[in-house]
């Protein structure tokens, strides 16, 4: 046998009903082969069939056992010796002990069970179904198990209820599953077996297993030949105590499906406080127990850190920080894990971190990999002490924490509302532009009618008639400028935009697509966009040519236009002179002024209409911005209906523990904030509370409202001061669109089932106490998901009651298909929750330690008796566990 260390419980391969090469011969029939051959077969079948335990159960006969298990034992496969008798009732039962035990002392042990001359192949005995399980189990320290006891001679059969109820019988043979048995007219067995039968009825429930006869080596291939036993280390004591907890630690080949999540399968830290400490863990429950101060924090830190999994609050980001500075910084050390990825369907990675540097993650063959740890494990949870407090403090937190369970439609909702508020973002913004730009143009507008009014003034003088050219040199001006300025270039900068569009065919080169199925044809695309390219450039060339000698001939143009201008305000000047003096002014002043006034004139008269084209572009955007309110409306609602459907299905998960409710945008406080930042003249945050009480709001509502003014604000008896009001119509338009867009979060309701066993009452969550809350939100983070679940001591604030009653019974059904790593001083957790991994923390000289003989499930007595001493209540609590669970 080797001597390898196991530091977790997995399940073990066991056919606990193997016969040797002389027991066919009671059958009548032979199968041809030696003792030796036989043996060397049944060898052969057990490694092909990853068998690790044999039960050898002979009928009433140990003469082959030494030759059977010198063989098994060389190639590490465990032999329980023992045989298969008959009570005085003819109820047959196997009977198996120690690996250790010899054939002498087996030999004897049959002499005591007071055997009878054989019958149907079975050695009776005198002693009673009772009496012999108990000489047994408490006289021999063996095991027994009710041979095939839906058959002939099974306890069942034979409707022996009282043998089935005896809490030394703790394991009962089957032939096959429970749902054949039960479709086969098994029904009555069946109920039994589930342990609903009243009359039979246990308080630990029998471990059912397949141990088909086997008499020929092939027969240990047969699934029903064998089952699986949970245990650290295959032994006989290990083997004993699962049966203790058949739940957990009882299964048939056929109850083991394969489960795919993501685990965290090892841990090796370099330097620092966990020096040298190396993990394999279960992929199931973990629990790392020590006293104060060994390490427990600083293990779940330290994943936390080479995770980069930042904490939930300032506090627990503190402690974080803390712990990791003291116990990795000062020594630079380093932190690796292994990685099986469910996201990444099942592959494996190394994440590794030293202090003060980025993870490093690594593929299975040791390559950089371009993926982060939050992609490998998305859906990892890590909550420190006193976290899942925050959580239940934090509205935000626990609808975060609720994201993981909505169905498949809701990241889509979510994202169209998204977009819809950036649409709303961009349409305000030109939104703000138009209207900004139409307020301009007005105020040049309403301008108009005073400069006119001046104009008259100037035709009383009679000077229009000789100064009539100077609005049409203006108007040449103004048509000059736009043609320099704005129409050619415009030209211009459009061909520089298809310059800076022009094919780029980088992306198909040889390197690129080389190694690619249809390589050829893409090489023939590429050859046209080089070809397009070129041709394109040879034009551009040409146009360019072109274009400078258009653009010198409109150069060419404006010169002579310009000169024909500045000649004509030449002759203007002597016009002016010429003209006569007013109320002290000179004809030449007079005459300028008159030119000004017509140049402002013409500058104006163009943006009269210009106005009503931005007023159609703000109309449009009005339109536009309303067809958004309405797309948005109606994603929101789609996402509080699919959250509702979500949390109906969380619901009925939750039967009986908890109780979910949405209430749409009820978080109102968004509102109130903004409303306060925009400092309303003697409105402050009390003047505003009237916002969390009204039944049916909306932020759009409410800007309808301030547009129609104070008294539709007044008239809407929402409760509002007249001061609110007419202060909310001094918003901005800004201000007013900005509020349009404000999201209000749903508001979760989570009330929690506060009776264990009598009629529910359900108490919402702000009224419960502090261990009840944490509680509440426990029970939604043991919920399923194919990441990891990481606590640092989730007993706190909780009562035993509720952890026994509740929390244990969760995390048993849970760990099958999800992986928990808890650090606790709580017993119940890795006793009654079945820890296959517990780790034991010590320290001494400022030294973590922890060697693989501190690791293990509770089947291993160093593991079993430090946890006693460590954890709460001591060796006293543990031992009231012993009836149940037997540690």
């Amino acid at each position: 046998m080797t001597t390898e260390t196991y530091t977790k419980a997995s399940f073990w391969k066991c056919a606990l009903q193997v016969n040797p090469a002389g027991y066919i011969k009671y059958r009548g029939t032979d199968h041809g082969m030696s003792e030796e051959d036989y043996n060397q077969n049944l060898l052969q079948v057990a490694l092909d069939n990853g068998i690790n335990v044999i039960g050898l159960a002979d009928h009433g006969n140990v003469e082959s056992v030494e030759a059977i298990r010198d063989l098994m034992n060389r190639h590490d496969i465990i032999v329980f010796p023992g045989f298969e008798v008959a009570s005085s009732e003819k109820v047959h039962f196997v009977c198996l002990y120690p690996e250790e035990t010899t054939s002498k002392l087996l030999e004897r042990y049959l002499g005591n069970l007071e055997l009878l001359n054989r019958e149907d192949r079975v050695r009776p005995s005198r002693l009673s179904a009772e009496q012999l399980i108990r000489k047994v189990e408490e006289d021999q320290r063996g095991f027994v198990y009710a041979a095939h006891c839906t058959d002939d001679n099974g306890v069942l059969f034979r409707q022996m209820n009282h043998v089935w109820r005896l809490p030394l019988l703790r394991a009962a043979q089957i032939p096959g599953t429970l749902d054949e048995l039960n479709r086969n007219g098994g029904s009555a067995y069946y109920q039994i077996l589930l342990n609903k039968t009243p009359d039979y009825a246990r308080e630990v429930p029998v471990g059912i297993i397949n141990a088909k006869d086997v008499a020929m080596p092939e027969d240990l291939a047969n699934p029903k030949a064998s089952c699986l036993i949970k245990m650290t280390s295959p032994c006989f004591d290990a083997f004993k105590q699962a049966f203790k907890d058949p739940e957990s630690r009882v299964r048939l080949n056929s109850d083991i499906a394969e489960q795919y999540y993501s685990r965290i399968e090892q841990m090796n830290v370099t330097g620092g406080y966990l020096d040298a400490v190396q993990i394999d863990f279960s992929d199931h429950l973990n629990t790392v127990i020590g006293g104060r101060g060994t390490g427990k924090s600083t293990m779940l830190e330290c994943i936390r850190y080479a995770l980069a999994k930042k904490p939930i609050g300032r506090n627990a980001q503190r402690q974080h920080d803390e712990i990791i500075r003291e116990n990795l910084g000062k020594a630079g050390a380093r932190v690796e894990l292994v990685i099986r990825s469910s996201k990444m369907n099942g592959r494996r990675f190394t994440v590794s971190r030293r202090y003060g540097e980025s993870p490093m993650v690594k593929d299975e063959r040791g390559a950089p990999s371009s993926f982060s740890p939050a992609d490998l494990l998305p859906g990892l949870e890590i909550y420190g002490q006193n976290e899942i407090y925050e959580i239940a403090q934090d509205s935000v937190s626990q609808r975060q924490l609720l994201t993981r369970f909505l169905e498949s439609g809701q990241q889509e909702s979510e994202l169209l509302i998204q977009q819809a508020l950036q649409r709303l973002s961009d349409n305000r913004r030109k939104l703000i532009d138009a209207m900004s730009g139409v307020a301009s143009i007005e105020d040049d507008v309403t301008r108009l009618p005073k400069l006119e009014e001046q104009l008259g003034q100037f035709r009383s003088l009679g000077i229009e008639d000789k100064l009539k050219i100077v609005p049409l040199l203006e108007t040449e001006k103004r048509l000059l400028h736009r043609v320099l300025e704005e129409e050619a270039s415009n030209l211009d900068q459009a061909f520089q935009a298809v310059r800076d569009s022009l094919p780029d065919t980088v992306f198909l080169s040889d390197v690129a697509i080389a190694h690619l199925p249809h390589a050829d044809m893409l090489r023939a695309i590429r050859g046209v966009l080089e070809r397009l390219r070129q041709d394109t450039e040879e034009f551009l060339r040409q146009w360019g040519g072109y274009y400078a000698g258009i653009e010198s001939e409109i150069a060419s143009i404006s010169g002579k236009l310009n000169a024909g201008i500045q000649l004509e305000e030449q002759m203007l000047e002597k016009t002016f002179r010429d003209l006569p003096a007013c109320e002290g002014k000179s004809g030449k002043q007079i005459g300028l002024e008159f030119q000004r006034l017509m140049k402002e004139i013409e500058q104006i008269r163009p943006k009269q209409a210009l106005i009503e084209t931005r007023k159609a572009l703000v109309a449009e955007l009005q339109k536009t911005r309303r067809a958004i309110l309405d797309e948005l409306s109606a994603a929101r609602s789609a996402r509080s209906a699919l959250f509702s459907r979500s949390l109906k299905k969380l619901n009925k998960r939750l039967n009986g523990k908890l109780r979910l409710n949405v209430e749409v945008g009820a978080d109102r406080s968004p509102v109130i904030e903004f409303l306060v930042k925009c400092r309303l003249e003697n409105v402050g945050e009390a003047r505003l509370a009237w916002i969390r009480d009204v039944d049916a709001f909306s932020p759009v509502r409410l800007a309808e409202l301030i547009r129609n003014g104070a008294e539709a604000l007044r008239n809407e008896q929402w409760g509002m001061t007249p001061t609110a009001a007419d202060a909310l119509t001094r918003l901005t338009p800004e201000q007013i669109l900005q509020l349009e867009e404000i999201e209000l979060p749903d508001v979760i309701r989570i009330e929690l089932n506060t009776a264990h066993e009598s009629q529910e009452n359900f108490r919402p969550l702000e009224k419960l106490s502090t261990g009840q809350q944490c509680t509440a939100i426990l029970h939604l983070l043991l919920l399923q998901n194919l990441d990891p679940l990481i606590m640092d001591q989730p007993e706190d604030n909780l009562d035993n009651a509720f952890i026994a009653d509740r929390i244990v019974q969760e995390l048993r059904s849970a760990k099958i298909e999800r992986q928990f790593i808890f650090a606790t001083h709580n017993a119940n957790i890795p006793v009654f929750g079945d820890a296959e991994w517990i780790g034991v923390f010590d320290a001494s000289d400022g030294q973590a330690h922890m060697p693989s003989e501190s690791q293990g499930a509770i089947d291993v007595p160093h593991v079993r008796d430090m946890a006693a001493i460590i954890l709460e209540g001591g060796k006293a609590a543990f031992n009231q566990r012993k009836e149940k669970y037997g540690f």
